[in-house]
């Protein structure tokens, strides 16, 4: 409507030129300058609207409140960098995270302690009967590590599965020094420990020396225990350890993606119920974790995104 009462305008403009006695090329111009104007009015308009729509579809939604996460020690990196990420996109959003282990944050979601439960592991048929929703997030790596001064480089799956079960108990049997194997693992409803178990066969056949209740806790064991093999998160590796190849490989992104590194699990971010059914606010946080963002928040703590 607009362009057209400019044109109407510049008709009428045109028009009173004429009856002055103009030119017909004074008049052709004049009509001419005026639609210009118009024309660029209106162009101005649009792309000021169009420059509104964007401002409002990339502006946050006015959220706040409390999300509380429980659960996998194994996800406390991720867990803590997910909260400050969305914590800065929102401030008025409080996002809280206890790290009590796996079983414990898919119980805590179950009866309703928590938004939502972390698992270092994929839920059982059990959980899922319950009403509980298994949400990958992402997909760690389990790295196995020994102390720094250990020779050994690499392990079969079979010799590691002999490892801990007790069947192998000297580091010589596996091409090591004449010294005793020190088994080092999590504790009983470790989604770390629940995953390697059960990716080994090994489920409640493990025989350990030491079963400690973190990540950091057999990190620290194995740095500084002659003869120690435990198992962590990949994302957590640093130089006090060394990860042993595994039928070859190592553990890493490229790896596991491959298919040739036989260690990996799902970090899971359970609901109660379907991710539509929760508050917006749990809604919000999984919309950022699956996000282009959220894929980057991923990576930058050393975890794989879920294709």
């Amino acid at each position: 409507m607009r362009k057209l009462s400019a044109f109407v305008v510049a008709g009428t403009m045109a028009m009173s030129l004429a009856a002055c006695g103009s030119s017909t090329t004074e008049t052709t111009a004049a009509t001419t300058a005026a639609a210009t104007t118009a024309a660029e009015t209106t162009s101005e308009e649009s792309a000021s609207a169009q420059e509104t729509t964007a401002a409002e579809t990339e502006a946050p939604a006015d959220l706040s409140g409390s999300i509380s996460m429980v659960g996998s020690t194994s996800m406390e990196k991720f867990a803590n960098s997910l909260s400050e990420a969305f914590m800065e996109k929102y401030p008025d959003v409080t996002v809280t995270a206890e790290f009590v282990g796996s079983g414990a944050g898919v119980e805590a979601v179950s009866n309703g302690t928590a938004d939502i439960g972390n698992a270092s592991r994929n839920l059982t048929d059990d959980e899922k009967a319950n009403g509980v929703v298994e949400n990958i997030v992402a997909i760690d790596g389990i790295a196995v590590v020994v102390d720094p001064a250990n020779t050994v480089e690499d392990l079969t799956k079979d010799q590691l599965a002999q490892i801990y079960s007790g069947q192998i108990t000297n580091w010589s049997d596996v091409g090591g020094s004449d010294s005793p194997i020190v088994v080092v693992g999590r504790e009983s409803g470790s989604g770390t420990r629940s995953a390697f178990e059960e990716l080994l066969g090994l489920e409640d056949q493990c025989k350990y020396s030491n079963e400690l209740d973190s990540t950091g806790a057999v990190m620290a064991k194995v740095a500084s225990t002659p003869g120690a093999i435990g198992y962590v998160s990949l994302d957590v590796l640093d130089d006090t350890v060394k990860a042993v190849k595994l039928e070859g490989a190592e553990p890493t992104e490229e790896n596991i993606k491959a298919g040739t590194y036989i260690l990996s699990r799902p970090f899971v971010m359970a609901t109660k119920g379907e991710i539509s059914e929760q508050n917006e606010l749990v809604q919000a946080l999984f919309d950022y974790i699956y996000s282009p963002e959220g894929e980057e928040l991923v990576k930058s703590v050393g975890l794989i995104t879920v294709e």
